[in-house]
């Protein structure tokens, strides 16, 4: 049997998530056909803006929080040690990292980065396969 085998090794796969953070979510997450899209499972996991609107006017506020409190925290951590240990040599697929690096504070984009691990652990575990960086265009 390969390194990558079964959900919880194809979920390894993707950056910021290693073995022991794609365990929780293996051993933790619901099915994730469950959920229609990745926002869906970020939602579930808290990792999405609070929508405030009234009066036809839509407000994003900070995350929601909702979900598995656990598994929300391990998601950050492998965001924050990805943005920590990886700034000046960011995967291809994570290039807008660096720009928003530049604009935003730090911890709004290591919730930015959480939320689209997030995104990708769903796709990865609803497509049965490994993760694939992005090519360049």
């Amino acid at each position: 049997m390969g390194r990558h085998t079964g959900k919880r090794g194809n979920l390894a796969t993707i950056p910021g998530i290693g073995p022991i953070i794609a365990s929780a979510i293996a051993a933790a997450g619901p099915d994730p056909a469950m959920f229609k899209s990745g926002r869906q499972f970020a939602a579930w996991l808290g990792l999405v803006p609070r929508q405030n609107s009234s009066g036809g006017k839509g407000r994003l506020g900070g995350i929601t929080k909702a979900g598995d409190r656990c598994l929300r925290r391990l998601l950050v951590i492998g965001a924050t040690g990805l943005i920590r240990y990886k700034r000046d040599n960011v995967p291809g697929g994570l290039a807008w990292l660096t720009k928003l690096l530049g604009k935003k504070p730090v911890r709004l984009v290591t919730l930015a980065l959480a939320n689209k691990m997030a995104r990708i652990a769903w796709a990865v575990m609803t497509s049965g396969e490994v993760y694939r960086e992005p090519q360049p265009a």
